[in-house]
């Protein structure tokens, strides 16, 4: 199992949810508004490039478990849904995910899902 974290434009959150529903194997997704600045957005400069005082920009954080057959399509269907071309489109991370507890059940790892 894998955790995919994607930071997204929030004019792009509809779209990426859209798309992982859509989907019928992702089991679900989480999403959190959330502050931050990156390489290009939410870093602000002057005329002669000098850095203006600390700023961050509006992001969303979806998240999703997926089994490790579903990753790749499950990335491309974020980086497809999310992307404008534009600085500040955001980033998709992939985390290992160890075990999985439903806590209603008891159940664990992959018969979680």
């Amino acid at each position: 199992m894998k955790q995919v974290k994607a930071i997204i434009r929030p004019t792009r959150l509809d779209v990426v949810l859209r798309a992982l529903h859509d989907h019928l194997e992702v089991p679900g997704a989480s999403v959190s508004h959330v502050q931050g600045f990156g390489q290009h957005f939410g870093r602000e400069t002057t005329e002669d490039g000098s850095l203006l005082p600390f700023g961050t920009g509006a992001m969303c954080k979806v998240e999703c478990i997926v089994d490790d057959e579903l990753l790749d399509s499950v990335v491309a269907l974020i980086q497809e849904a999310a992307h404008t071309g534009d600085h500040g489109d955001g980033r998709i991370f992939v985390i290992p995910v160890e075990t999985m507890v439903t806590i209603r059940t008891g159940q664990r790892a992959t018969a979680a899902l």
